[in-house]
């Protein structure tokens, strides 16, 4: 469960980045790194193996500098724990672009032949690296052609080579891309793996959910799948990978700085356990009607007469959500007497199990 914080503005990324990484640290890491960009044609990248606080003492030692930046935190897929694999990952000869990626690409091997055919080093086990040099790739296709659709845009040629790219890509991902030669614009892009934009005054923010935003801004935008958004400090741009241009809605996001400090526990996992049963009372306030003696379930988007038709239920997730799901199969076989079925989420995309319009499915996020 990675993590990703981005930072465009006035003041230096690299605060906004350490801050937000610390705040992602309940996701599991274990590689942390920080790409930023001091102006045009320059770029810093630090990158450590282990803690958040390792990152921070290089940093200390050696400060980065740049008003524009990306972060990550890195739970090890593809290659062992080390440097080279951590994020950020730059894409083509003389690190053309940085690039910071959540999910999994699962093409990935069958796009890396291809690009060491073309030419291209890799130096990390990564999936990620494959999507930075693809974008490079399509950069310097289009710049050959040495036009686009929309010459007006400053930014039409890495917009091109991204939703170019995108398409190519079998598996999810949450990406935040940074330019070279482009020090003012990141672009974002979602597929199955979340990604959040924060809009401040005159600086916007990417993070992989709300939690690094809180205390910075309160307005949010989250992207949907196959969106992919370009962002300045001034601006922010929604497009479809395939429509293109759509109109962004922005949300109150509502969480508190406060909420994401330890508040006195050694660690987020032992906060988390004994915030279980207000957790579990949030979660269930208003869902409960005593006085009518049934549940509320708002977003099924089903009529009364659709739920019981309903004859079996079937939990899918990952991870310790998985272990949720069989606690959820339990309990609600004992209060509906309804058969509950719990599929590994990973297992089932590959499987075609039966199920009917009797059946209804919910998957259950790690997040």
């Amino acid at each position: 469960m990675c993590g990703i914080v981005g930072y465009v503005g006035t003041e230096n990324a690299t605060d906004f980045l350490l801050e937000g990484l610390r705040r992602l640290e309940y996701r599991g890491y274990d590689s942390a790194g920080i790409v930023t960009l001091p102006g045009e044609g320059q770029v810093e990248i630090t990158k450590t193996v282990g803690r958040i606080e390792s990152l921070s003492e290089k940093l200390q030692q050696d400060p980065m500098s740049g008003s524009i930046g990306i972060g990550h935190t890195r739970w090890a897929t593809h290659g062992p724990p080390t440097e080279e694999n951590a994020h950020p990952h730059f894409g083509g000869e003389g690190d053309v672009l940085a690039l910071a990626h959540n999910g999994v690409i699962e093409n990935y091997a069958t796009l890396k032949d291809t690009l060491i055919e073309k030419g291209y080093t890799f130096r990390s086990d990564t999936d990620s690296e494959v999507v930075a040099h693809l974008i490079d790739h399509y950069v310097k296709k289009i710049e050959a052609k040495g036009k686009v659709s929309n010459d007006d845009d400053p930014h039409a040629i890495l917009v091109a080579a991204v939703q170019k790219t995108l398409p190519k890509l079998r598996g999810t991902y949450g990406l935040v891309i940074l330019f070279r030669n482009y020090p003012n614009v990141m672009i974002a892009a979602r597929r199955g793996s979340p990604l959040v934009i924060g809009i401040g005054n005159g600086e916007h923010f990417v993070a992989s959910d709300g939690s690094p935003l809180a205390g910075y801004t309160d307005k949010i935008v989250y992207l949907a799948d196959h969106q992919l958004a370009i962002v300045t400090a001034d601006s922010l741009r929604v497009l479809h990978r395939d429509e293109g241009h759509v109109s962004h809605n922005v949300q109150v996001l509502e969480v508190e700085a406060t909420d994401l400090t330890l508040k006195g526990y050694a660690h987020y996992m032992l906060k988390e356990i004994f915030e279980q049963p207000k957790t579990l009372a949030d979660t269930m306030r208003g869902r409960l009607s005593e006085d009518n003696a049934t549940a509320i379930f708002g977003g099924l988007n089903l009529t009364a007469q659709q739920l019981r038709q309903i004859q079996r239920i079937i939990l899918t997730a990952c991870g310790t959500s998985w272990h949720a799901a069989l606690v959820g199969e339990y309990m609600i076989e004992e209060m509906s007497r309804m058969p509950v079925e719990v599929e590994y989420a990973s297992e089932l995309r590959y499987r075609n199990p039966p199920v009917d319009h009797k059946s209804i499915l919910f998957a259950i996020t790690q997040s």
